[in-house]
């Protein structure tokens, strides 16, 4: 999971005209959000990576896949094609639309590495 999440934020990067293009309009600076959700996926991906940092770092992706569904949600209802996707610009509705549901497993997929290691020692904080 950690190495996907790597490999998406760096093609925020290499091709950043194709996320621009499914940024909501209500939104500013579509490219600059772009660049930060790269870093980001950069971020997550990496610390998923390390078993010290995993939970955390699975956390972090919970909460960067919910900022990124309006893009997903805008996408849908918009039938946001992309110009310059490698065999053709114009996803199907069933692509489109089951981007939405995807999120949902990649959620629930990055809150199971929310669970503490088996064999990590827990921190009893008393409370």
């Amino acid at each position: 999971m950690g190495s996907a999440y790597v490999v998406a934020g760096v093609l925020h990067f290499v091709v950043p005209e194709l996320y621009v293009q499914i940024v909501p309009p209500v939104f500013p600076a579509a490219l600059a959000l772009v660049y930060l959700s790269g870093l980001a996926e950069i971020a997550v991906g990496i610390g998923l990576l390390i078993p010290r940092t995993r939970r955390h770092a699975a956390w972090a992706t919970v909460a960067l896949l919910v900022a990124i569904f309006p893009a997903n949600v805008y996408m849908a209802t918009h039938g946001v094609g992309i110009e310059g996707l490698p065999g053709g610009g114009d996803p199907s509705g069933v692509v489109r639309w089951g981007r939405l549901p995807l999120q949902g497993v990649l959620i629930l997929w990055a809150f199971w590495y929310t669970r503490p290691l088996t064999g990590q020692a827990t921190v009893d904080t008393g409370g």
